[in-house]
């Protein structure tokens, strides 16, 4: 078999390195390796359409099975790689097949941290990441009664906003004292939490989880430190990711909070670039390496990796961006909050639209914007360019974001 490019991981970042490398002319064999069944597909559908019933699940998937066929890519699914030999540039599958590359693509993603309690191996306590998972957490949600939500962050709260809508009761178990801490301001934390108590949710901050109980190897409610029990006939784990760095590690490439890659997105190893949520990479957004859980950082990434390897050389700079929806309400964020120490607000969170723009030591570091798509476009802007904009213009109403762009 001839060696061209393998890439190890079927999800957005991989297949997107496939189809760009594609663009750019690069003639050589393709090999897409997934361990999950079927195409490659979105996973931001799983939590949001898909989950409420209103889109197929074949719906969320990237490109018909003829696209790869026509692009000369060849999918391989349901497959696990098992070993790396970087001397002899090759990959071992599950089932001993080798596959020799000259360029290797790790695109491993991440996996769900799994609650670590007693009682988290019940029936009904489930986590979703993956097509599979969300088919039978749709399942489960159509029948369930009280459901229990371990972890405030993005999968959790989207979730929860499915189950509502539904007619669920639903309890959000939060460590922190509130929602999304890690990454949000007060003020969008405390929108949010409103948002959804508005909607019949119960939060439960400060919340230490200690035990999930059962009936016949079925969950039925979630115990706290505190002695406090919450009925449950269906238990989600949003607790985060871990990365899926550990094929890597074991062939003796450099990991840290995953695979460290330089500003090139190349390993340790040669011809061995790494990707997404499992990259750990340098970046001037956060004033040194971190690692990015995205769809928008995956793809970008891609078509970095995809140029480099096409002989096009490109360092990846791109400007941090996330989104997450929530019934009829749409967050979107640019840029990186890390360290900020002054964070203001612009416009009026009671008409459901503002946003909180973030500084340090009078420079913008990031902004976020719900249901303000022209003020995130204009922030995205402005943070990329290391923008002027100071602090009491960011929560002027009569600064116009977008004018500022054109002069900054």
């Amino acid at each position: 078999m001839p060696a061209g490019v393998v890439i190890v991981g079927a999800g957005q970042g991989g297949f997107q390195v496939a189809a760009s490398l594609r663009t750019a002319g690069y003639e050589e064999p393709i090999t897409l390796i997934g361990d999950e069944p079927g195409l490659p597909y979105q996973r931001p559908p799983l939590s949001k359409a898909f989950l409420a019933g209103a889109e197929p699940i074949g719906d969320a998937d990237l490109r018909p099975e003829n696209f790869y066929g026509q692009h000369r890519i060849e999918v391989i699914t349901g497959e696990r790689v098992a070993a790396i030999d970087s001397h002899m540039q090759r990959v071992t599958l599950s089932d001993s097949t080798q596959i020799p590359y000259s360029q290797l693509v790790l695109a491993t993603g991440a996996r769900n941290r799994l609650l670590a309690i007693p009682g988290a191996a019940l029936d009904g306590v489930c986590y979703l990441r993956t097509r599979v998972e969300a088919s039978q957490l749709r399942e489960r949600m159509m029948v369930a009664q009280n459901i229990v939500i371990i972890g405030g962050g993005f999968i959790g709260l989207e979730v929860a906003a499915i189950a509502t809508s539904l007619g669920k009761r639903v309890v959000v178990l939060e460590a922190r004292e509130r929602l999304m801490a890690r990454v949000v301001a007060p003020a969008i934390s405390e929108f949010y939490r409103v948002l959804h108590a508005e909607r019949g949710i119960q939060f439960v901050f400060g919340a230490e989880t200690e035990a999930i109980l059962g009936v016949a190897n079925s969950v039925s409610a979630v115990v706290l430190r505190d002695g406090t029990s919450y009925p449950a006939d269906l238990v989600i784990g949003g607790v985060g990711v871990l990365p899926n760095s550990e094929l890597a590690e074991a062939a003796g490439f450099e990991v840290g909070n995953g695979i460290v890659v330089d500003d090139h997105l190349r390993s340790s190893s040669p011809n061995v670039f790494a990707l997404g949520d499992c990259a750990y990479y340098p970046n001037r957004f956060a004033g040194g390496a971190v690692r990015l859980e995205s769809v928008q950082n995956a793809v970008d990434q891609a078509n970095c990796v995809a140029a480099n390897i096409a002989g096009k050389a490109h360092k990846y700079d791109a400007v941090p961006w996330f989104w997450t929806d929530q019934y009829q309400i749409k967050l979107q964020m640019a840029g990186l909050s890390i360290g900020y120490d002054q964070a203001v607000t612009r416009g009026d969170p009671a008409s459901h639209k503002f946003s909180v723009l973030y500084f340090k030591q009078d420079r913008l570091i990031a902004i976020d914007s719900i249901n303000r798509p022209g003020e995130h476009m204009a922030g995205r802007k402005l943070v990329g360019s290391g923008s002027t904009l100071r602090p009491e213009q960011g929560a002027d109403l009569s600064v116009d974001l977008k004018g500022f762009v054109a002069t900054t």
